[in-house]
């Protein structure tokens, strides 16, 4: 039976979520698997990825052939680095522990990569909302400045009109 580590698509529309499962080559891409060996969430950003590492390098020494976007996925996480060290240790190239301590540094690394890059989004999301505050305010000002002639128009509007009137009101009343 052919096997296929690929993405199984759930979630509602224009909101893709995908489960990575081992399932028979033949069976219908939303069907029957074998195995869930994780999820992929690309709504996010950066994108999250759930993956059981050990389950799948297990597939793939079986024999399991990834899709295209399933391997990018696996390497993305290590998977395949993993399988290349335990094929290392298989062939005696390398120990159990020299493989294992070499996919924790690349893991470290990874992670480090990852983590710079939401630093980064979030530093420019609080760069986007200071500019936006800061145009915000710049408009108000401007508002503010617009409409200050036209009430400094209209009070002196009134204060003439309130002039006029006590005026005609004490000539009115010195006639009396």
């Amino acid at each position: 039976m052919p096997v296929k580590l690929r993405l199984q698509r759930h979630g509602k529309k224009g909101k893709p979520f995908y489960w990575i499962v081992a399932a028979d080559s033949r069976s219908k891409r939303d069907g029957r698997f074998l195995e869930k060996l994780g999820t992929y969430n690309p709504n996010t950003n950066p994108a999250q990825i759930d993956l059981n590492v050990d389950s799948a390098v297990k597939w793939l020494e079986n024999g399991a052939q990834p899709t295209d976007t399933t391997r990018t996925l696996l390497s993305h996480e290590g998977v395949l680095l993993k399988k290349h060290l335990a094929g290392g240790v298989k062939k005696g190239a390398l120990t159990e522990e020299q493989a294992e301590e070499k996919f924790q540094a690349w893991v470290a690394e990874k992670q480090a990569k990852v983590d710079a890059k939401k630093s980064d989004l979030q530093k420019a999301k609080e760069a986007e909302e200071a500019k936006a505050f800061a145009a915000e305010k710049a408009a108000n000002e401007a508002r503010i400045a617009a409409a200050a002639p036209a009430v400094e128009e209209v009070v002196e509007e009134v204060v003439e009109d309130e002039v006029a009137a006590e005026s005609a009101a004490e000539s009115s009343n010195e006639e009396e």
